[in-house]
């Protein structure tokens, strides 16, 4: 909540090991705090590999809008990426969301392992949030 309610949001990350509820808590959250929620799973859907070649933030949400068919409204719709380790360039738009687009509600979640395998990204160093998810 007070990730949700900070004036000073950044993107989340939730990282943790598998199977420890990562989602789970995600999508009771989006489901009890915000309106609607864009949720979109890299490891099913096959345009996120492609769809971070330039970084500009409403060609993203215009994007995510039409991958998930849910209209993205800021502070009103939370942005769920999971399995972000599939798409490591993903890691690097947050800095983008942090910087000309604060007021969208961005989440992400992935593998502690995949997570920290992609040295290299770009990784967001200051313009997100981390949370580790543990059983």
């Amino acid at each position: 909540m007070a990730w949700k309610c900070s004036k000073n949001r950044k993107p989340l990350i939730i990282n943790g090991a598998r199977q420890v509820g990562k989602t789970w808590i995600i999508k009771a959250f989006g489901n009890i705090e915000y309106k609607n929620m864009a949720y979109i799973n890299c490891d099913k859907v096959v345009e996120m590999k492609t769809l971070f070649f330039d970084f500009n933030v409403e060609h993203l949400i215009r994007a995510f809008s039409s991958i998930t068919n849910e209209r993205i409204v800021p502070s009103e719709t939370l942005i769920v990426i999971d399995e972000i380790q599939e798409v490591p360039i993903a890691l690097t738009a947050l800095k983008y969301f942090c910087e000309d687009a604060p007021e969208y509600h961005i989440l992400v979640a992935g593998s502690l392992l995949g997570v920290s395998l992609h040295n290299g990204t770009g990784f967001t160093v200051g313009k997100v949030e981390k949370l580790r998810c543990t059983r």
